[in-house]
């Protein structure tokens, strides 16, 4: 549950291919953003194209509410359109370049023609932009200042531009240089200005808690003298240090010792906090990532009662299921491999550094093979597990070694295939039996992404008790985790329990086997295809060695989507899978010369080609 959002961006590449990963979920939680056009220092700096592309790419309607003073190596200020104020960021020598000093001063005749009419031109399309999507800024032009709009109070403006930024029909855009601090100070000031309080979202969250405590562990870090070290957003009521707090995710209570304010690497104690603010906290040794804490047990059940009334009730999570916040959400990782201590006496230094590093990284896996016995790291790219390798040596001292690197494929099927299976157990002196019978049918991966359904036909789930029925979505999620083929996890297939039948006292634990068999037994009749992971590449590039990286590109199985122009520069948009990518930083860097950039992000699954998955299949099974 994000507040409000602040998006940055380089004034010389405008969108980019990871803004539009942060845009959509701010777009997701329907959060207002302020937008920041950073770099304007660089000499390939550009206004209206960032604007543009922020009106092309995101889709969004960007209110313009600085226009920058210079440019490139001359950038020194921006003028206020609100304010027609002038500021300009003047060091006196080199080591008062800091950005904190700077001089305010109203705009005048004594300042550029240029620049006066380049502001005067601005600030009249602001007004009008802002009288669109303002019904009360409008009303209050034609009655009041009919004869000079741009007479209108910056007060009554700057209360327009906060109403169009709560109700997200319109994004305030402002610009500066972050690394001198130059435009940083109106930046905060207008994220004070026009994004909303904590109060002011009126999320359900904080009506259920009313004035009891609700926060969000959104990071840990792991401090040698202090431990565990948990960053909490505070939602709703008063954090108070030396106090127990309720964790709702793991269930547990635990004292927090130390409450700190973060001031970038400096920590300030403090004896209490309150909503809207971002706390630090000494002492809380089991939360991790993505949980929700409160003061108490009986203040979430609270909360969960307030929530029924509100139409909340029937969740499968459980009482507490609508009071919990949304967290960290995480995709699957798309690479793993194995890691060893350099000695077997190192073992437990080294799971003890994994455990650490996964309450810290969320999108970091840990898993043990069933099989070999190894330790398996599984991450979100090379980079990822590197740095994470790099984390053990430094931080932990730990020398280790990875295996080979290799993708996460996924499994799915081919065909609609309904069967049966019975378990028959004798536990003491009684005799068990369950028949279940079930059908899998592929789903379409492209309309339902990762996603597995399961249900029931409306007799049988009328029938069975919802023990038995938690017990079955149970045995099947199980047999979702390794696929037929090669024990990839399943993705894109539906199951449809057709009948559960059982003795009087047969035990979940039971159904739930039996089901899981009898999954297992659907999917291999129903036929194994693999899924691999398909990337979408963004690489910008002089045209001169344009041709250079397509050609690469080809030899990568890549497809090309687009091909845009950027300053002097080309950006190359395509797809390709992510099996070819290894190593694609070092070979980009040698085929430009090092005068390239590229992102990679996941963008599907995809059907892998039949002469590609037999390969696949037999290096696998170690017949390659």
């Amino acid at each position: 549950m994000a507040l409000c959002h602040d998006t940055v961006f380089d004034a010389s590449a405008g969108v980019e291919a990871q803004t539009l990963t942060v845009w959509r979920q701010a777009e997701k939680h329907h959060v207002p953003c302020v937008c920041f056009l950073n770099k304007m220092d660089k000499p390939t700096a550009n206004l209206s194209f960032s604007i543009e592309s922020i009106r092309q790419k995101l889709k969004a309607n960007p209110v313009l509410l600085q226009i920058p003073v210079g440019c490139g190596k001359n950038f020194s200020g921006v003028v206020d359109l609100l304010t027609n104020q002038k500021l300009i960021w003047k060091p006196k020598s080199v080591r008062d370049d800091d950005g904190r000093m700077f001089e305010s001063k109203p705009l005048d005749q004594s300042d550029e023609p240029e620049l006066l009419q380049e502001v005067s031109e601005a600030r009249a399309a602001l007004i009008e932009q802002v009288a669109d999507l303002d019904d009360d800024l409008a009303e209050l032009l034609l009655t009041d200042f009919s004869d000079n709009f741009n007479a209108v109070p910056s007060i009554k403006l700057q209360e327009a531009v906060r109403r169009v930024t709560l109700a997200r029909k319109g994004v305030p855009v402002l610009c500066g240089s972050s690394l001198r601090n130059k435009g940083v100070q109106p930046l905060l000031d207008a994220i004070t200005a026009y994004l909303p309080a904590p109060d002011e979202r009126h999320h359900d969250l904080v009506r259920w808690y009313k004035d009891e405590l609700c926060a969000l562990a959104f990071k840990v870090l792991h401090d040698k003298q202090r431990g565990p070290l948990v960053f909490l957003r505070i939602y709703s009521g008063t954090l108070k240090s030396q106090t127990a707090v309720h964790n709702i995710n793991r269930n547990s209570v635990e004292r927090m010792s130390r409450l700190m304010v973060p001031f970038a690497d400096q920590h300030v104690e403090i004896p209490s906090m309150t909503a809207g603010n971002i706390a630090l906290t000494v002492g809380l040794k089991q939360t991790v990532t993505g949980d929700t804490i409160t003061s108490s047990k009986a203040s979430a059940a609270a909360a969960a009662r307030r929530a029924q009334k509100d139409g909340g009730a029937g969740k499968k999570r459980g009482e507490n299921a609508t009071v919990v916040l949304s967290g960290v959400e995480v995709p699957d990782p798309v690479f793993f491999c194995t890691i060893e201590p350099p000695t077997m006496a190192k073992q437990a230094d080294l799971d003890n550094a994994l455990n650490c590093l996964q309450r810290e990284d969320p999108s970091l896996k840990v898993r043990l093979d069933p099989e070999s016995g190894q330790t398996i790291l599984c991450g979100m790219g090379e980079l990822h597990i590197e740095i994470i390798h790099d984390r053990i040596r430094r931080e932990y001292g730990i020398e280790t070694h990875l295996g080979p690197l290799q993708v996460a494929y996924r499994e799915s099927i081919l065909h609609e295939v309904s069967t049966t299976d019975t378990l028959d157990r004798t536990i003491g002196e009684r005799r068990h039996i369950v028949t279940v019978g079930l059908a899998v049918a592929p789903l379409d991966i492209s309309a339902t992404g990762d996603s597995c359904e399961v249900a029931f036909t409306e007799e049988l789930a009328a029938q069975l008790p919802p023990e038995m029925k938690e017990a079955v979505e149970n045995g099947v999620n199980s047999s979702y985790l390794q696929g037929p083929l090669l024990g990839y996890p399943v993705q894109g297939v539906s199951t449809l329990i057709q009948s559960v039948n059982m003795q009087p006292g047969t035990s979940p634990a039971m159904v739930s086997a039996c089901v899981s068999r009898c999954m297992l037994k659907a999917l291999r009749l129903a036929g194994g295809q693999i899924l691999e992971p398909l990337m979408s590449l963004e690489v910008t590039v002089g045209e001169e060695r344009l041709s250079s990286v397509l050609g690469d590109l080809a030899q990568r199985r890549g497809t090309v989507q687009d091909i845009q122009s950027r300053q002097d520069d080309k950006v190359l948009l395509a797809t390709v899978p992510l099996a070819e990518m290894m190593g694609y930083s070092t070979i980009l860097r040698t085929l430009t010369s090092g005068n390239a950039t590229f992102s990679l992000e996941l963008d599907t699954y995809e059907t892998m080609n039949p002469q590609d998955q037999n390969t696949l299949v037999k290096r696998m099974s170690g017949l390659l």
